[in-house]
């Protein structure tokens, strides 16, 4: 007899659709090893499995225990793993700890990551990135995370909820949609500030995302970078802008001990109230998503997609903001600035349109970082003003709701408290904010789950 996994709250707080729905059930008991698999032929699992074998690396053939699954006639899903464990491996990297990374978590810590980040101050760009590059090498060949864009954490929850129809022979299901007002995906633009000519181009930083009706966030390093004038934290509020705690000091070590980080964080908490700051960032993207209990923040926004160009190497394999405890988490979902100009050596936006049209076309979460630092040479600019035009455009076109990160914070609070309730022959949403929400539809279509949102006019129909 199967072991009864009680996923049905897991799924509903993902689509937020009316209980019962999916039931799940173990087929055995699950492995005492854990490693990586497949649910369904593109989702890449790491963690333990009830049938099959389990690889210690992600290349060579996986095994699919979609296969070893069967429906019961009650409706029941019986499955060969536990998608509970295997989503918060993925959010958490938890498959990171595996032998895989060993080397370059080594590579970053101790004595090497001390004199790297004591001398970058004084390395030029021209220096960094050599150096960079040379330690980046072979990301072309990491076959996980996928690369430009991985959104197995989407892809899991969809087979849940396709299976589920399917066993209860539904050809539809009632969810409140993932934006506001019917939005098809969401952006937001995040400025990181790092040195003193950054913060000195705040201000015509701010003019040009005006100018693309655009309102950005501002991740301030509050000590030893730069001074933080009052003057220029006036500026950002008054002109509808955001900010934000990046960091400390910026030193790489945030993450480097316990103790540390609990020294650190005392002092980041103390400038989050002088700011007024709800959300956090940390510097280069360093983080343990074990000790975000922490963190007295509404939100983070430090955890890679995929994070094959970033020092921590990772990423969360999800499009979409996702709890950690009590924060939310807002993946950074495209490549940074940085990387493309100077690690790639692409002043084009190709590859952020790619991204950007990959995001988009499954309704997630665009989460762009562009330093001031990086941007105030002309070329650089013209491709970030090329960016913004893009945005706009994609805003028109797509109805793509681009907003603050504490807008986000804010609506994905209310979404996760919000229910979808029978309403005589039809579907009406309850709880704060649900004049905003919108009810959608999740239909079968052969293989895959289509997505139909009501508006206020007329239903609109997009593919899962």
């Amino acid at each position: 007899m199967g072991q009864i996994m009680r996923l049905a709250n897991s799924v509903d707080a993902y689509f937020r659709c009316p209980e019962n729905i999916v039931q799940l059930e173990l087929v055995g008991p699950l492995s005492a090893d854990s490693g990586y698999f497949l649910f369904g032929p593109e989702a890449i699992c790491y963690g333990t499995s009830s049938s099959g074998f389990r690889s210690r690396q992600v290349t060579g053939p996986l095994h699919d225990v979609l296969a070893d699954g069967s429906a019961d006639q009650d409706g029941t899903v019986r499955l060969a793993l536990d998608p509970n464990e295997i989503v918060e491996n993925l959010l958490h990297e938890r498959y990171e700890l595996s032998g895989r990374k060993g080397l370059s978590r080594l590579a970053e810590s101790g004595l090497s990551q001390t004199v790297y980040y004591g001398l970058r101050p004084f390395l030029p760009v021209s220096i960094r990135k050599h150096l960079q590059r040379r330690r980046l090498s072979g990301w072309q060949n990491l076959a996980f995370p996928h690369w430009p864009v991985d959104r197995t954490v989407e892809e899991i929850h969809e087979r849940l909820l396709l299976l589920s129809l399917k066993a209860k022979g539904l050809q539809r299901v009632p969810f409140v949609w993932f934006w506001p007002n019917g939005a098809r995906s969401c952006a937001i633009m995040t400025h990181d500030v790092e040195e003193l000519a950054g913060r000195n181009f705040c201000s015509p930083l701010m003019d040009l995302d005006e100018a693309a009706g655009i309102r950005s966030s501002f991740q301030i390093v509050p000590e030893v970078r730069y001074p933080v004038p009052g003057t220029l934290l006036d500026e950002i509020r008054a002109r509808g802008f955001e900010i934000n705690v990046h960091d400390l000091n910026h030193d790489g070590r945030l993450f480097s001990g316990r103790a540390e980080f609990l020294r650190k964080i005392q002092r980041i908490h103390h400038y989050a109230r002088e700011y007024g700051a709800l959300g956090f960032r940390s510097g280069v993207l360093h983080r343990n998503q074990a000790w975000y209990g922490d963190l007295e923040f509404s939100y983070d926004m430090s955890i890679p997609n995929v994070g094959h160009l970033d020092p921590q190497r990772g990423g969360c394999c999800s499009l979409m903001p996702f709890f950690i405890g009590k924060v939310l988490e807002l993946p950074v979902t495209m490549i940074q600035d940085y990387s493309l100009f100077h690690i790639l050596n692409d002043y084009s936006i190709e590859l952020w349109a790619r991204q950007l049209s990959a995001i988009t076309e499954n309704h997630g979460l665009a989460n762009v970082i562009v330093h001031p630092d990086y941007i105030i040479e002309r070329r650089a600019r013209a491709t970030y003003q090329a960016l913004l035009e893009h945005l706009a455009e994609v805003r028109e076109e797509r109805k793509m709701w681009i907003a603050l990160p504490r807008e986000v914070d804010s609506w994905w609070r209310e979404r996760s408290r919000m229910k979808i309730v029978a309403d005589g022959r039809g579907w009406r949403i309850v709880g704060e904010g649900r004049e905003r929400a919108r009810v959608a539809f999740a239909r079968v279509a052969g293989d895959r789950l289509v997505f139909t949102v009501e508006d206020d006019n007329a239903a609109t129909e997009c593919s899962a």
